[in-house]
């Protein structure tokens, strides 16, 4: 009996016990706090909630409305690229699990043109009062998804602080191949930068006598326009005029302007001269049967480079009798931009000059309306030029990438939390009249680096101008944070490998239309190939240098002492029906071969390349 009560007493001392915990109070059990999750630009208000949201093989997207489902059906393309499969489009209600795209003009008004709203739990949800905000959306999903196919659930309303978001490309003299510009428009869009300048040359039909390498044809500048319409990447073009006009004028000596000692400038166009404006505002009209953006940029820089209007006197005559005997010779440069300007506007395009011609010795002003990008530190600074009612875009020096010379240092700028206020000269307190900013990468020496090293200098710079016009220019502690988050989200999906060599090094004996060479193939740092023979490195030499390079078509691929450093050394193998073509690194012409089986240089478009095969 005793024994019976005891068990019963540890019964109920069991249940007590139990009780006891079940109503005590819980103690707090740590947990790690949720951060935002990891992007570029880095999301700036983050309201973190409970679970996640999970993309797999039952992923749907889910849109409604033609603006929704383009929007939709390009991050199905994009996300097939990226490795996470075929994804449907569909219509009507969504399902735990799906990816809900929308396009609501009666969205918050906060969103504007650009901004957009994630929501993410058991479905995902990208909101935009626009297609481009809806879009921007997506690319923050693409660069979530890059890092697994779990999203923390949580919501962003993220909105850009500048509306213009750019980088700029001179392919002006020297050509930059078309597959390298379509990987930096999906890039751009990838971290929703939104303009691209190319000051550039489309092979003219109206003007064949400027038909000087490199050019593009009206077809390649057509997929590249759709690429950036359809990625919300506006491709702004520019003829660069008055100066710097020799690609286009060098076999036009009638429009070049002559100084006072009968010397003509093959760079500067003679503003004074109607025959001049014509010949401009014929090429603009019809770069405008290929491009789509509403804006053009006329350049206006460094007309006067190195010399002095003095040496002209007709530009001081031209001036006067336009606007009275008080005009100066910078009234008729000004004059010019003015004209180009009324002539865009006519065509629905506003101008855009480069700054550093506006020194402030002109009495005639420039036509409101025009955007000024600064670039230079002149007489005439931004904070005048906004209060006289311009529009201004940073375009600072400090922003350049310069082919074998001055590069970008983007982690000084990203320690100084540098943003679109700093300008070469002026810092401003306040952002108003600014449009944005952007990073710049000229050619001066077209064989200081090849295409893919520029690459690799661009993206940290690229990143940085993708933060700092968006958001917070200093979102991370260090500069190595900053790049991890970089390393993080990666690069765009469809971007291709342009360092890939299609052949593994080692001797081929490579045969073309008769001619024969035994090569040693080996692939360099850079992601091209030396070709070496028995009497040396095969290499593109001789005949007119522009900007240090031999562009002139028919030069004589030649065997020379090989040296690692010579990027003119340096081939990229493209393949093509069965064999190869042979395009020069630095030139980008495709070697031919001459009935007499020497191996020369073309544009693709003007003699079909030799096809190699290698054995």
């Amino acid at each position: 009996m005793a024994d019976v009560l005891r068990k019963g007493l540890l019964r109920l001392l069991g249940v007590v016990a139990v009780l006891t915990l079940l109503t005590a109070p819980t103690p707090a059990v740590a947990q790690e706090p949720q951060r935002t999750p990891v992007t570029v630009p880095a999301l700036s208000d983050w309201t973190p909630e409970q679970g996640s949201y999970a993309f797999g093989a039952g992923t749907r997207l889910v849109a409604s409305g033609a603006a929704a489902r383009r929007v939709a059906e390009t991050l199905a393309d994009d996300l097939r690229s990226a490795g996470h499969g075929t994804v449907p489009v569909v219509t009507g209600a969504s399902h735990p699990g799906d990816i809900v795209v929308q396009v609501r003009p009666s969205a918050d008004a906060a969103l504007g043109p650009e901004g957009y709203e994630l929501r993410s739990g058991g479905r995902l949800s990208v909101t935009g009062a626009t297609e481009t905000g809806a879009f921007y959306g997506t690319r923050t999903l693409l660069q979530l998804l890059a890092q697994g196919d779990r999203v923390p659930a949580g919501r962003t309303v993220d909105v850009p602080r500048y509306r213009e978001r750019g980088v700029g490309v001179c392919a002006c003299y020297i050509h930059i191949s078309l597959p390298w510009l379509e990987n930096l428009v999906r890039e751009m869009a990838y971290h929703k930068l939104n303009q691209l300048l190319l000051e550039l040359k489309v092979k003219s039909d109206a003007h064949p006598e400027a038909n000087t390498w490199g050019y593009y044809t009206k077809d390649e500048i057509r997929r590249l326009v759709t690429l950036g319409d359809r990625y919300h990447v506006e491709i702004i073009p520019e003829i660069n005029s008055p100066g710097h006009m020799d690609p286009w004028i060098e076999n036009r000596p009638d429009l070049q302007l002559m100084d006072s000692d009968g010397n003509k400038q093959p760079a500067r166009l003679d503003v004074t001269q109607q025959a001049a404006f014509d010949y401009y505002t014929s090429l603009m009209d019809e770069y405008a049967q290929v491009f789509t953006a509403k804006s053009w940029h006329m350049g206006a820089d460094e007309y006067m480079l190195g010399s002095d209007f003095v040496k002209y006197p007709q530009m001081l005559k031209y001036a006067q009798e336009k606007y009275g005997p008080g005009a100066t010779p910078q009234d008729a440069y000004v004059d010019f931009i003015n004209r180009v300007q009324a002539h865009a506007a006519s065509k629905g395009r506003r101008l855009r000059i480069w700054n550093d011609g506006l020194t402030g010795a002109n009495t005639v002003p420039v036509a409101a309306g025009t955007t000024v990008e600064h670039w230079l530190n002149v007489a005439v600074k931004p904070s005048l030029l906004i209060t006289q009612g311009y529009d201004v875009m940073n375009a600072s020096y400090s922003l350049y990438l310069v082919r074998g010379g001055f590069h970008s240092d983007t982690e000084a700028l990203y320690d100084q939390s540098w943003d679109p206020r700093s300008f070469e000269g002026e810092r401003l307190t306040s952002s108003a009249g600014i449009t944005g900013a952007k990073i710049s990468l000229w050619p001066d020496n077209g064989r200081g680096e090849t295409e893919n090293e520029v690459a690799a200098e661009l993206w940290p710079a690229l990143r940085h101008i993708a933060q700092a016009t968006w958001g917070d220019p200093h979102p991370d502690a260090t500069y190595a944070e900053f790049t991890a988050r970089g390393a993080a989200v990666g690069h765009a999906p469809g971007r291709r490998d342009l360092t890939r060599v299609p052949v593994p090094d080692g001797t081929y004996t490579f045969r073309a239309d008769g001619a024969s060479y035994r090569v040693a193939v080996q692939r360099t740092a850079d992601g091209y190939a030396t070709l070496r023979g028995t009497d040396g490195c095969l290499e593109i030499r001789g005949g007119k240098l522009t900007l240090n390079v031999p562009l002139q078509p028919g030069v004589e691929a030649t065997w020379e002492p090989c040296d690692g450093a010579n990027t003119l050394q340096r081939w990229e193998l493209e393949p093509a029906a069965g064999g190869y073509h042979l395009i020069n690194a630095i030139t980008r012409m495709a070697v031919t071969v001459t009935d007499d089986g020497r191996p020369v240089q073309y544009p693709p478009d003007q003699r079909t390349p030799a096809l190699w095969h290698l054995s």
